[in-house]
């Protein structure tokens, strides 16, 4: 849950500054297309010709910006990706005067913010199947995220208010994928799958067990 390192879109054109004025606009607006697109269809049923359609400009300008629809589902990732890392930023650094407070508002910066963009969200767990790009760049975020949650694990432990236990990086790795595993079940409305308004507490709760063997772990 931290900012991943030198993450990167590839597979698209990268537009000079001052080359083209109205780059920045044209990709903002193909990605906007797609996530919108993607909220009433499938990838697979979405055009590079949609896309193009939708974004006001011709089917070769498209392949300018992006060589594939695949990578502009990338792109959309990455940039989902780094607005909840700036939404994890924000959350105060109160771990050791007040852990629940810390959990949760970790938790609910995920929450939130894969809500906000839940097509996206849907449909790169659909595209990590078969498209390597976009799982080895989920990887690579699921990592950084587990190396945050690993140091703030050994951190509780060395102050002594989480007991041992389980090896760190272990409980670390669980943890995280319940949280994406939940949120994609209750994003998708699976069934079964936790009431959208409850899965923060829901959470949080299995989160304090597991790291403190309660839900009320004390202050330093």
């Amino acid at each position: 849950m931290t900012t991943p390192a030198a993450r990167s879109t590839r597979g698209r054109r990268v537009v000079q500054s001052g080359t083209r004025p109205s780059g920045d606009d044209r990709e903002g607006a193909i990605l906007a297309t797609a996530e919108r697109l993607l909220g009433e269809r499938s990838l697979s049923e979405i055009s590079t010709d949609d896309l193009a359609r939708g974004a006001g400009i011709s089917r070769p300008t498209f392949y300018f910006y992006f060589p594939s629809k695949d990578a502009v589902l990338l792109a959309l990732l990455d940039r989902v990706v780094q607005e909840a890392d700036a939404a994890l930023a924000r959350v105060p650094d109160d771990l050791a005067s007040d852990p629940p407070t810390y959990w949760r508002g970790c938790i609910a910066a995920f929450h939130e913010t894969f809500r906000a963009h839940r097509p996206v969200a849907l449909a790169c767990a659909q595209a990590r199947v078969t498209n390597t790009e976009v799982r080895e760049l989920w990887a690579r975020v699921m990592e950084s995220w587990t190396l945050l949650v690993v140091e703030a694990i050994e951190g509780e432990r060395a102050r002594g208010v989480a007991p041992p236990g389980l090896p760190a990086r272990d409980l670390a790795v669980v943890l995280n994928s319940m949280n994406e595993r939940v949120l994609h079940a209750t994003f998708a409305q699976d069934s079964p799958a936790v009431a959208e308004g409850d899965v923060v507490d829901v959470l949080l709760t299995v989160w304090l067990n597991a790291i403190y063997q309660t839900t009320t772990p004390p202050p330093a």
